[in-house]
């Protein structure tokens, strides 16, 4: 199954201030995600930001929240997005297809993804958009992903999958913005 643009919505999970920095190989993450936020955001793909516990983890870093409409970033304390039941109000159930970036792996991103797969949704995780402190952690999610049906994909495929043809002023504004 392809990602269906019109039928996404893209789900950055628990990108906070006091969260990030403690992630393995935080930058690239952060770079990663705000290429995926601005990839979504150009090409009308809804965005959706959750924050674990604020008041001990902070807000959405501020890079990403300078992106992301105040409305759209939910707080929540359940790991799983689903189980607190922070996205009903933001998350389009018209749209079932979920892109999935953010920390951590093996904690909210996991059971969160989970969730949603058991909710009918389809979950597409971004493999270099999740982080967890310890890189055996996400590679032990990312497994255990995919044993749940989760698709795992890259942020190219996420993007091309989106596009889904050449050609077009909009894949030519993406190819000269995003992907050189």
């Amino acid at each position: 199954m392809l990602i269906d643009r019109p039928r996404s919505s893209l789900l950055l999970i628990d990108m906070q201030e006091r969260l990030l920095p403690a992630m393995d190989d935080a930058e690239r993450l952060l770079d990663s995600v705000i290429w995926m936020v601005k990839i979504a955001q150009r090409l009308m793909v809804p965005v959706v930001a959750t924050e674990q516990n604020p008041r001990g983890l902070g807000s959405t870093v501020k890079p990403l929240r300078a992106l992301i409409p105040p409305e759209a970033i939910v707080p929540k304390m359940h790991f799983s997005c689903v189980a607190d039941g922070c996205l009903k109000p933001v998350l389009d159930v018209e749209r079932p297809h979920v892109v999935v970036c953010g920390i951590e792996s093996h904690i909210c991103v996991l059971q969160s993804a989970i969730d949603l797969q058991s909710d009918g949704r389809q979950v597409f995780v971004v493999a270099d958009c999740i982080a967890s402190r310890d890189p055996a952690n996400r590679m032990l999610a990312l497994e255990r992903l995919r044993a749940h049906g989760v698709i795992v994909v890259s942020r190219e495929m996420v993007a091309f999958e989106w596009l889904r043809a050449a050609g077009t002023d909009e894949f030519r504004e993406v190819s000269r913005n995003f992907l050189r």
